[in-house]
């Protein structure tokens, strides 16, 4: 299984458009080769580099197995749950200091969640568990400009 984006490579610096520094909106998001028996995918970003915890920027699960991705400023057809910034929905990256690491990370299910929208990222990965068959990761680095 692989998630990429057009808007930046593994391991690449994510454009400012896609941060808290520009318009704030979620990169565009390829999903393939995901496997056949999956019955539902879950997209998590979150950034292990934040000062206190791993800051969470996006939770969506529910996702159809079928999807092939998102357009730029669009959500997977899914449940949004509940990020760091205390809302459902894409939060870009804005680190206070430094290059951060930001892990768009996607799972293939066997099995949907019944979870609403009001899950948090620990809600949600105690779903998850025994039900993931596989999964893929994009990373993504940002360092704000003075």
């Amino acid at each position: 299984m692989n998630i990429a984006s057009s808007a930046f490579t593994h391991n690449g610096n994510v454009p400012s458009r896609y941060t808290c520094d520009g318009a704030n909106i979620s990169p565009p998001l390829e999903f393939s080769n995901v496997p056949e028996d999956a019955q539902s995918l879950v997209l998590i970003v979150d950034d292990p580099d934040a000062p206190a915890k791993t800051w969470v920027h996006w939770l969506v699960w529910n996702i159809d197995p079928t999807s092939t991705g998102t357009e730029e400023g669009t959500a997977p057809q899914g449940i949004e749950g509940t990020t760091d910034f205390g809302q459902a929905g894409y939060g870009g990256p804005c680190p206070p200091s430094g290059t951060h690491r930001y892990f768009f990370k996607l799972y293939a299910l066997d099995t949907k969640l019944e979870l609403d929208a009001s899950a948090t990222k620990s809600d949600l990965e105690a779903a998850m568990e025994s039900h993931i068959i596989d999964q893929a990761e994009l990373i993504g680095l940002y360092e704000r400009g003075d």
